[in-house]
């Protein structure tokens, strides 16, 4: 597990070398940067948490691009600066937590996810959410906070209805051209 700040700093620079998020990921396991990582996971961002031992990930969990781990907060700098507050309170500590990430979750692109969050199992967040709280098994979180917004399941039917209709990836650019802009 890295727990030093110069191994913390060659999981970053190998974020950036690494091009195809699959072999990020197949590094990140094999080098075991976060507490845990599952199987047949995909960390498509090129982040790492301050706290990589901080993180855990079960299996099949996708992390889309720009998605961001926020595992301490940096307040007590401030609290520690005011005379008032440490005579009043003492002094503060860094302040770290864990997130905690089950089977079977998707994190969209441009997300953050603060410590002390624990998502899913059977979970989506969507791109641009910020999770302050944790999300709950088989449901859909948006926005800034994040706020439940629907039911996986739901989601699931719904895009299966549409991709009886629709070409996918594998039928060809010429039908996917077609069903779109004709």
């Amino acid at each position: 597990m890295f727990t030093k700040p110069n191994q913390v700093k060659r999981a970053k620079m190998m974020m950036y070398l690494i091009q195809s998020p699959i072999k990020r990921t197949k590094w990140l396991k094999k080098h075991n940067v976060f507490h845990d990582i599952g199987d047949n996971c995909y960390y498509h961002t090129r982040d790492i948490p301050t706290e990589p031992y901080m993180l855990s990930m079960g299996n099949n969990v996708r992390v889309a691009a720009n998605v961001r781990f926020i595992t301490h907060d940096i307040i007590c700098m401030v609290f520690n600066n005011v005379p008032e507050y440490i005579g009043k309170y003492g002094k503060s500590k860094y302040y770290v937590g864990k997130i905690e990430i089950f089977d079977n979750v998707m994190i969209g692109a441009e997300s953050t996810i603060l410590y002390d969050v624990k998502i899913g199992p059977n979970a989506i967040v969507a791109a641009g959410s910020v999770v302050t709280k944790d999300v709950k098994e088989g449901t859909i979180v948006a926005g800034n906070p994040a706020k439940e917004i629907g039911k996986v399941e739901n989601i699931i039917k719904r895009r299966n209805a549409l991709n009886a209709l629709r070409p996918g990836k594998n039928d060809g650019l010429e039908k996917i051209l077609n069903y779109f802009w004709d």
